[in-house]
């Protein structure tokens, strides 16, 4: 029936209604924080495009970490920055790492946290690209035997989940190989398969300290002109066995995570990152926006949008949003 007998602002006149019918809710246990681990002791660098975050030693990132289980942030991502770089990301692989070493410390002080880790080169290459070099290009097969010890040496280290970030070709399949030849067959892979050659990365090179020294990654991560193509890229890395797929960017590619949910009955992941959450913090210190408002609006979207997971730097202010308004509602 038409107005006046259908009035749809009926269900939107109280807080009590606007709760009651409310389509899509952002929860806690749907955030995972990116931290960024580097050598040191009592190091804090500040991320000047990123305010309110850092690079931290290992001391400092268990503490952060003890903070955010404490807001009841449960999930970090986690990000190297090594003492030393060379030609194919080895460095990576090793059994005393800066992240293996994280990782360690963490499960060392804090039970009840879930650790991702990050497995790609382009923070441990010279050259900040993500693989082995030939003829001036990244050469997909050699990158692939780099993944694959990374990834075991990262589970050896008690990495909960693993999340390639890449976009080589077959990097699934090689490192599921080596996690069950290790042992590791009940370690999820979290795929980073949409992965989209964006410009929102660009805070997140500072933080990583992983810009490319020549050209840009345009061969091998996707074109933001396509969504056909994120649907085969995607399809491929189940086939090959990731348990969770991600879209990268979130904002700018919510048309993208709607299609691979209305297509695959998985998990999704999406990463909300640093050039998106940049633009919020800048448009908030000169205030032109409502900072809360826009965090929860932006979350929102992402989750009706169809990502059941979201990878977030805005996670331990959304985490204080979502306390406040229980509070509110006195629970």
């Amino acid at each position: 029936m038409a107005f006046p007998q259908t009035r749809l602002r009926r269900l939107r006149k109280t807080d009590v209604i606007r709760n009651m019918v409310r389509e899509t809710v952002v929860s806690i246990d749907d955030l995972i924080m990116p931290l960024f681990v580097c050598p040191g002791t009592n190091v804090r660098n500040p991320i000047t495009s990123m305010p309110g975050n850092a690079q931290l030693s290992v001391d400092l990132l268990v503490e952060e970490c003890k903070r955010l289980v404490s807001l009841g942030i449960k999930s970090v991502l986690l990000f190297g920055i090594p003492e030393s770089k060379d030609e194919s990301g080895l460095v990576a692989c090793a059994h005393d790492g800066i992240v293996q070493r994280a990782i360690r410390a963490i499960k060392a002080e804090i039970d009840n946290i879930l650790i991702v880790a990050d497995v790609c080169n382009c923070e441990y290459t010279t050259h900040g690209h993500c693989g082995t070099i030939v003829d001036g290009d990244v050469h997909n097969d050699l990158t692939l035997e780099t993944l694959a010890k990374q990834s075991v040496s990262l589970a050896e280290a008690g990495a909960d989940i693993i999340a390639p970030s890449d976009m080589m070709d077959g990097r699934v399949g090689k490192i599921r190989e080596a996690l069950d030849k290790n042992g590791f067959y009940n370690t999820p892979i979290m795929a980073y398969s949409a992965k989209y050659a964006s410009a929102f990365y660009g805070p997140f090179r500072e933080a990583a300290e992983s810009a490319p020294k020549f050209g840009n990654r345009s061969s091998y991560q996707m074109d933001p002109a396509n969504s056909n193509e994120a649907l085969r890229e995607i399809e491929q890395d189940l086939i090959e066995g990731a348990d969770i797929v991600m879209v990268k960017p979130a904002l700018s590619y919510l048309d993208v995570i709607r299609r691979v949910k209305d297509k695959f009955n998985i998990p999704i992941a999406a990463y909300n990152v640093s050039g998106e959450f940049a633009m919020v913090k800048a448009a908030a210190a000169n205030g032109w926006i409502d900072e809360e408002r826009i965090i929860k609006e932006i979350l929102t979207s992402i989750k009706r949008a169809g990502a059941d997971i979201i990878i977030t730097y805005h996670a331990p202010q959304m985490a204080e949003i979502l306390e406040k308004e229980q509070q509110l509602k006195g629970i």
